[in-house]
């Protein structure tokens, strides 16, 4: 039987609030899962959470990580 190929995580973290920041904005942090400050979150790495992340690229920070199945 083949072995799955690894699917292509990301580990996002917000570094900086959206205090201040619109309305959409705030919404599109609450999507990706955030709640507070320094929070880490996993998603796997799809164009919606990349085109989610390039909206709030200012206040993540993002690294790219592979998980085996």
């Amino acid at each position: 039987m083949a072995k799955k190929p690894a699917k292509k995580m990301l580990r996002i973290k917000l570094v900086k609030s959206g205090i201040g920041y619109t309305v959409r904005t705030k919404r599109t942090l609450d999507a990706l899962g955030f709640k507070r400050l320094q929070d880490q979150v996993e998603h796997e790495d799809t164009p919606v959470i990349r085109g989610m992340l390039d909206k709030v690229s200012h206040l993540v920070e993002i690294e790219s990580t592979l998980e085996e199945k």
